[in-house]
């Protein structure tokens, strides 16, 4: 995978649906912004035509999980090379709510026949994160949040258990932190910004108090 470069960051917020990535991307960028640091905020899918498919095919119980894991690669390489890249290459902190992790952690559950490796095989020309952080939070709770009306064909306990043990066994193994979005959100937010900032400073960025 491709490394980003100095004195940029490339965030991203992970975990399983309803674990508040989105409110939490949007409460770093201002955080951020706030500190005097040019920020971009982006999501998966991305705006992009593939995305654009994707977020209906989300929806589609008749697509094959194969088909979402492509699809997702295509888009987030497209993604990565169009957006985040020269976002990075202009020094702008990136947040983005999602990536490989999300493919890794879904498509893997959705069949027998799709493999971790394979997905990361499939992201090959996807940029690289310099720091993923893990949101978490049981199953039960996450779909409790989110409107029924508009539940995707992955918001189900059951499959949303299997998803969370795969976010949860990739972040011990490679090292990314774990937060629990049970708790109020700006206590989880504070968390958020305490490792992000250290990131920063490991990367040499002055941050203003």
């Amino acid at each position: 995978m491709i490394k980003t470069m100095h004195q940029t960051l490339f965030i991203v917020l992970d975990g399983i649906d309803g674990s508040g990535t989105s409110t939490h991307c949007n409460l770093l960028a201002g955080f951020l912004s706030l500190k005097g640091l040019k920020t971009f905020l982006t999501q998966e899918p991305s705006s992009s035509e593939i995305g654009k498919l994707l977020r209906k095919y989300l929806k589609d119980e008749r697509i094959p999980a194969s088909t979402d894991a492509l699809l997702f690669a295509a888009d987030r390489v497209l993604h990565y090379k169009t957006e985040i890249k020269k976002k990075l290459e202009d020094g702008y902190i990136v947040i983005s709510d999602r990536y490989i992790e999300s493919s890794i952690a879904y498509q893997s559950n959705q069949s027998d026949e799709i493999t971790i490796e394979w997905v990361e095989n499939l992201n090959l020309f996807a940029g690289e994160p310099d720091l993923t952080i893990i949101l978490d939070i049981d199953p039960k709770i996450s779909l409790s949040r989110k409107h029924q009306e508009f539940l995707e064909k992955f918001e189900d306990t059951s499959l949303l258990d299997k998803v969370r043990r795969v976010y949860l066994t990739r972040a011990e193994k490679l090292g990314y932190p774990i937060i629990n979005t049970n708790n109020i959100i700006e206590l989880v937010q504070t968390e958020i910004q305490k490792i992000v900032i250290n990131k920063l400073k490991e990367k040499g960025f002055f941050i203003k108090n």
